[in-house]
């Protein structure tokens, strides 16, 4: 469910963006599912204040990277590349998290295969924009770029925020770090000289805000907050892998397209490198999903 709701999005995002201008698209969204969140975690939680400097640095840290960065980036870049090709660039986000992860933390070491693995990331991401000296400056050069710039931003917010210990509880954080961040993104926004008399207010705008306000925002966070406590990180970070197979199957449904034999390649090593940067935990992973796990 989880893969469906964010796997859509990025085709949602690229129907949107026909209507909205693109940063502000972005804010309107992150206003309401902020909000939301909030919401229920005042009526559902006891620890939703920030109060000490833990939980302000991690709203921040999140405000900033995952919400503000991330979808700042995204938005802009799909102006330029569909919905579909989007989601395999941003499923290089695992990788770069573990790379982030060995570089800042004391606690993660990357191994010569994890650079193989990283390496096969960064030539998944290459062979799915085929640069070349004719298009290197191409529009959809550029979008796979600012994408690709999504990625690293929440990839550094994910690894920032490791450190940070915090009591505040998971929906508390991500709410007050949506409203930081759609605040931001209303800042940028306006600096970019957007402005509310742009949107086309048409039922296609509407609908597609409205799905991604409470169906990839709310309900999917929700779904994202109660199987991180019941799996954990690394094999929840799979759905990554999921959400490209939505994205393109939701594209040829409603557009007819289909993504390229070179995008196949390159999501293809961008799981490969994963696969090998984070081996150890996916075999652990493997032996948990076995049939035969549970029997001495």
């Amino acid at each position: 469910m989880l893969a469906g709701f964010w796997g859509t999005s990025f085709v949602t995002i690229e129907v949107g963006l026909h209507h909205f201008p693109p940063i502000l698209f972005a804010a309107l969204r992150y206003d309401v599912a902020g909000l939301a969140i909030l919401g229920y975690a005042i009526a559902t939680t006891e620890r939703w204040k920030p109060q000490s400097r833990a939980d302000i640095l991690s709203i921040l840290t999140i405000g900033v990277f995952i919400i503000a960065g991330h979808h700042g980036f995204l938005y802009l870049g799909q102006q330029y590349v569909p919905g579909a090709l989007a989601s395999v660039i941003i499923s290089l986000t695992p990788v770069l998290t573990a790379v982030f992860a060995s570089a800042m933390l004391a606690d993660e070491h990357i191994t010569p295969l994890g650079i193989l693995g990283f390496a096969f990331g960064v030539a998944g991401v290459a062979i799915v924009a085929d640069p070349n000296p004719e298009n290197l400056l191409s529009v959809g050069i550029i979008g796979i770029g600012l994408v690709f710039l999504g990625g690293v931003s929440f990839a550094l917010g994910s690894v920032l925020t490791q450190p940070l210990e915090t009591d505040l509880s998971l929906p508390a954080l991500q709410g007050w770090a949506m409203m930081l961040g759609s605040g931001l993104l209303h800042v940028l926004s306006s600096a970019r000289g957007e402005s509310f008399a742009a949107i086309d207010w048409s039922f296609t705008a509407i609908a597609s805000l409205v799905y991604l306000t409470l169906i990839s925002g709310v309900v999917a966070f929700l779904l994202y907050f109660h199987l991180l406590d019941e799996i954990g990180p690394t094999e929840l970070n799979l759905v990554a892998y999921l959400e490209p197979v939505v994205a393109t199957i939701l594209t040829w449904a409603l557009f007819g397209q289909l993504v390229a034999s070179t995008t196949l390649v390159g999501f293809g090593a961008i799981f490969a490198g994963f696969a090998l940067l984070k081996r150890d935990a996916l075999f652990e992973v493997a032996r948990s999903l076995s049939p035969t796990a549970g029997r001495a």
